[in-house]
């Protein structure tokens, strides 16, 4: 007979780990579950998944597997002895003092040898209805105005979620969720409402819900971390003579004073005044220029008086 390879039923590699086997079996049952799954093959590859689940979820058993299934890395057949002779689990798998049977397995087939070892019993489809499977963890991404990560919020969001309906398939429904947004939430942030995933299956536990954060775009405020950066226009006066000037920022308004002489694109530091926390971020105003146009004559006639009024050469430099 062909050799199974369990680790190939299951698609893991040979050298996975015990929670790798475990998503993976979990993951197939899911799919290959005859009550759920359309696939025509259904009720066998749910008994091949579990029967090679049950097999490698054991260190000591997945151990005794993987010395007896050495010889076939190769993919070569295993053919049981014939007549009345005993299969030696010793000698087959290479183990010392191959002399003699092994008490229990004489006249066994491959599959008989199995399911003494690891105490399998078949199961029929009645017992493969009464399993119960988590349900799964849905993940959503879902956007916030940066002043709710300041003062924390209460929402209302709308997603597509799966469920299970009355004839036991998977659908995707809308479900309303009231969601409570924390002071001092960071973008890449991942909520996690416990028990609101998807639903289990036959009674199985319910899965968790995990939404990401991200802010909403903003024309004043760029976000790097819990630091918040904001653009403040400036008349050449301020800049040149200092001001001191009210700022809108995502936690209401402060007073900056410009220093004079400030030039275009200086960062005035505001401790503390970033997205809250328990090291809270900083505040950035980033100073930007902007000259008055000249439209009239008057206007351009004041451009004339400042350039006869300085001896400056912004190039100077280059």
């Amino acid at each position: 007979m062909k050799f199974k390879d369990y680790y190939e039923t299951l698609g893991v590699s040979r050298d996975a780990s015990q929670d790798d086997i475990k998503s993976a079996y979990r993951k197939l049952a899911r799919k290959y579950h005859p009550d759920v799954s359309k696939e025509a093959d259904a009720e066998a590859r749910f008994k091949e998944i579990g029967e090679a689940y049950k097999v490698l979820k054991d260190a000591e058993s997945r151990a005794s597997y993987d010395r007896l299934g050495a010889n076939w890395q190769n993919g070569q057949d295993f053919q049981p002895p014939g007549g009345d002779a005993g299969f030696d689990f010793r000698s087959y798998a290479g183990g010392a003092g191959g002399a003699g049977t092994a008490g229990g397995f004489e006249g066994m087939d491959f599959g008989d040898f199995f399911e003494q070892m690891f105490s399998r019993q078949a199961s029929g489809r009645s017992q493969q209805r009464t399993m119960q499977m988590p349900g799964e963890d849905v993940h959503a991404r879902i956007e916030i105005d940066l002043e709710d990560a300041y003062r924390g919020a209460e929402r209302t969001i709308s997603l597509r979620m799966p469920d299970i309906d009355e004839h036991g398939h998977h659908v995707q429904r809308e479900r309303s969720l009231r969601v409570t947004i924390p002071k001092g939430v960071r973008a890449g942030q991942n909520l996690r409402l416990s028990g609101q995933g998807g639903p289990g299956f036959n009674g199985g536990k319910v899965g968790d819900l995990y939404l990401e954060i991200a802010f909403r775009s903003h024309a004043r405020y760029r976000v790097d971390g819990r630091d918040v950066y904001l653009n403040l226009p400036l008349a050449p006066w301020e800049a040149a003579l200092g001001a001191s000037i009210g700022v809108d920022t995502p936690d209401g308004k402060v007073e900056v004073t410009i220093p004079s002489n400030s030039a275009a694109g200086r960062k005035l530091r505001l401790k503390g005044r970033g997205i809250p926390g328990k090291s809270p971020g900083d505040l950035y105003v980033v100073l930007n220029i902007v000259l008055p146009p000249a439209h009239s004559e008057a206007d351009k006639q004041a451009y004339r008086t400042w350039q006869a009024a300085f001896d400056f050469n912004p190039r100077a430099a280059l």
